[in-house]
Order: structure tokens, then sequence, then C-alpha cells
């Protein structure tokens, strides 16, 4: 509950603009019956008429910052009705939730954009993920999100374009959807992204990669021929690396022995 001369003043000047328009409403209405009997000019009665628009104008933009300052509806239709004026104003909660801080204390000044209590809906909680712009490629909206020692997780529901300045990370977004139960605000975790893939992917020696402008390549073995196909690298473990690309599930990769093949695509250039 707060106390504030400002909202007198406001709620004064909601009450004057409703005389106001009573008494131009009024005058709206007889001018127009005496214009439609031809006593008076067109005029007189569409200076009364454009008064009267002025008017309802008005109402609505002191109405407006009634509810700016805090009135709710039903307290502004009171005031409408009964004309008593009160410095007095309830603040109520905008939505449901838990109130996670408070900002002001009793007997404290405020000022009119001061917060004055932080509420969440605790139903639904982001996951914000600082993720290496190096790796960022990486990352795809729908990949899941597992948080380390706990059975809480999410999906990737946004990848932000911007990197931070101070650390080159970018910021991931994920909504977490299984034991929300397990976590709370503001609290710091681990996390690990499975990428959601529709391509399958590999694990492979180093040794097995192949680099010819840029890309890279891996052997795949069709019956009695070996051809070169691209891959992308996902990410590397020691001597390892995980891949993905056009390959099959259950096709052949060539991981030893493989100098001459790639001798022969730094040759050839071909895809065999």
């Amino acid at each position: 509950t707060l106390k504030s001369s400002e909202l007198l003043n406001l709620e004064l000047q909601h009450l004057q603009v409703i005389n106001e328009l009573q008494l131009a409403r009024a005058a709206y209405k007889r001018e127009k019956k005496l214009h439609q009997e031809g006593v008076i000019a067109a005029k007189r009665w569409l200076q009364a008429q454009a008064n009267y628009t002025v008017l309802r104008s008005r109402l609505n933009e002191t109405r407006q910052l009634l509810k700016i300052a805090g009135l709710r509806e039903q307290d502004i239709k009171q005031l409408e009705k009964n004309h008593r004026l009160s410095s007095q104003l309830d603040i109520a909660a905008p939505l449901a939730g838990t109130v996670l801080q408070v900002y002001v204390s009793i007997g404290e000044r405020v000022n009119a954009l001061a917060p004055l209590f932080r509420i969440a809906n605790l139903e639904t909680l982001w996951l914000d993920i600082s993720v290496p712009q190096q790796r960022i490629n990486q990352i795809h909206v729908g990949d899941r999100v597992i948080i380390q020692d706990m059975p809480v997780s999410g999906a990737v529901f946004l990848v932000t374009r911007n990197v931070n300045s101070e650390n080159q990370t970018i910021l991931v977004r994920a909504n977490i959807d299984q034991g929300l139960e397990y976590i709370r605000p503001g609290q710091s975790v681990k996390v690990q992204i499975r990428q959601h893939r529709t391509r399958p992917m590999f694990k492979i020696s180093n040794s097995a990669l192949a680099s010819l402008g840029g890309k890279n390549y891996v052997f795949v073995r069709k019956g009695k021929d070996f051809f070169a196909e691209p891959v992308e690298i996902l990410g590397r473990d020691g001597q390892d690396s995980i891949i993905t690309g056009d390959i099959q599930a259950d096709s052949e990769i060539v991981v030893k022995g493989t100098v001459v093949l790639k001798a022969r695509l730094s040759g050839l250039g071909g895809d065999e």
C-alpha cells in the first residue's frame, strides 16, 4: 500500500473532466436541437460538437493516466461513482508467481518508476548458456540440454546472433521441461548439449580424415571401391573426431591405411 499526493492530483483532474464532459454533452444536445429547429447557425452547433469530442478524448486520457499510476479498473469506476478522492494506492501483482526480491521497506519514499518487488512465474524456467563463439555452428534449435548430476533437462529454443565482447561467447537459451522441481532461479550449473540431428554421427580416428580445399573428407567402402565423402567435424576428443555427413549408419569408414587414398584425393581432386 502506497500513499501518493500525485495520485490525488490525477484523481482530481479526472473528476474535473467528468464534470466538464457532462456540461459539454448537455450543450451539444441543446445546440443540436436548436440547429435542427433553425434557431442557430451550423457553426455554433459544430463548435459544441467539437468541444464534446475533445472532452471525451480527454476523459480517456485521464483514465489511462490513472491506470498507469496503478489504479485498477474497479477502483476507477468507484472513483467515478462516489467522487471520493484517496491518496492510498493498493499495489496488486500483475501476475501469479513467487516474490523473489523486495526492493522497498515500510515507510520508505519511492520514485514513480522505482521497482518494488521482483516476481517470477516458476512454472517456466529458462536456462541461459554461454557457448564459445567458435562452437556456435554446432548448436541448433531443438538440441537437448542436460544438467550434470541432476535429473533436469530441456530443449534449446533460441540461439542469439551477437557475441559477448567480454568473454567471446554467444547466448543460447533453453526451456526446462523435465525436473523443474530440482532447480532454482539464479543457480549456476554445468550442462551438456546433445545435438538433435537427422543425420548419424560417427566417432573416428583423426587419421581417417582427409582435407582438401578447406573441406574434410572420409573414405567409405562401397563394394570393392572407395569413395571420398565430405563430412562436418562436430568436435574433437583427443585423437578422435566426431563427424556427420551424408553417410549411411552401416557404412564402412576407412580408418587405417588411408595414405594412398589421401594421395589419390589430393592428386585427382575427385570423389573416388
